[in-house]
């Protein structure tokens, strides 16, 4: 893909934009617009057609967060008319302006050629999961973890998630619902560990089956608790068969932590910035 430089790729009708953003979903429907409830697409694209006098705006996300997952690194790109005179800070600051008062704000902007796009331009998709292993339930966490009250054992955990790394056919911890023409993927990373009372899950694939991630939590869980052996969650996965996996995790503990591109568009963008103040001092 055409990397993001001073000179972007436009068109005299559109010009694309990169934004960075993190949310809360605890009070959306998922990203997707849908009938009914509140998306963070709908917000975000409604945000973008006050920033263009009125105009249309469409978007395209990385992924598509469920109802109730988090992000603090989703991307999303808008084709905004070309006659508008923007630059970074007016985006960001503009979209997040027209965000208020929802849980959602964008930390960044970039302009980007028009054939980057931030679902098929990325190399991968990271997100963390967590669990607060405890008996008291949480307070400042609450909607934001999955409260565990009886005590896990991370490594085990993390030792039954090793064997389920490399490509592999994951139907075992697909949803029933999910589109994909294929279930197989390329996990490359699933780290557990323990941070004191919370239990965090590192999970990395450039893309995901639906509920994977929370799937794969789900049945993790089951070691931890000792309800089953480590070598039992392997097996689940060679039975290709969502009934021998473990439960779905709740949506509260999920969150899309990053998306990665080569080359990042917002590093690029800085480092534009950065050398134009340079040179103008």
């Amino acid at each position: 893909m055409t990397a993001p430089t001073d000179a972007v790729e436009t068109s005299p009708d559109i010009q694309r934009w990169a934004v960075l953003l993190e949310y809360d979903g605890g009070a959306f429907v998922g990203w997707q617009r849908q009938a009914n409830g509140v998306s963070i697409q709908s917000l975000l694209e409604d945000a973008a057609s006050r920033l263009s006098g009125g105009r249309d705006v469409a978007s395209v996300t990385a992924g598509r967060t469920d109802a109730g997952v988090h992000a603090s690194g989703q991307v999303a790109h808008l084709d905004f008319p070309g006659s508008l005179q923007l630059n970074p800070r007016a985006v960001r600051d503009g979209l997040s302006f027209h965000l208020k008062p929802h849980p959602v704000a964008v930390l960044d902007a970039a302009p980007v050629s028009l054939d980057w796009n931030a679902r098929f331009s990325a190399l991968n998709r990271r997100y963390r999961y967590r669990i607060l292993n405890r008996s008291t339930r949480p307070a400042l966490d609450a909607g934001q973890v999955w409260h565990v009250k009886f005590p896990l054992d991370a490594d085990a955990m993390r030792r039954a998630a090793q064997t389920l790394l490399g490509r592999h056919d994951f139907s075992t911890f697909r949803a029933s619902s999910c589109q994909a023409k294929s279930p197989l993927r390329t996990l490359d990373r699933l780290d557990v560990r323990r941070d004191g009372e919370m239990i965090l899950f590192e999970v990395e694939a450039r893309s995901f089956l639906h509920h994977q991630v929370r799937n794969l939590v789900g049945t993790l869980q089951m070691v931890g608790c000792g309800r089953w052996p480590e070598e039992r969650v392997r097996q689940a996965l060679d039975a290709r068969d969502r009934s021998k996996g473990g439960p779905t995790a709740p949506p509260d503990g999920l969150a899309l932590t990053g998306v990665g591109y080569e080359p990042d568009p917002f590093a690029v963008a800085g480092a534009n910035i950065r050398s134009k103040t340079l040179d103008a001092s």
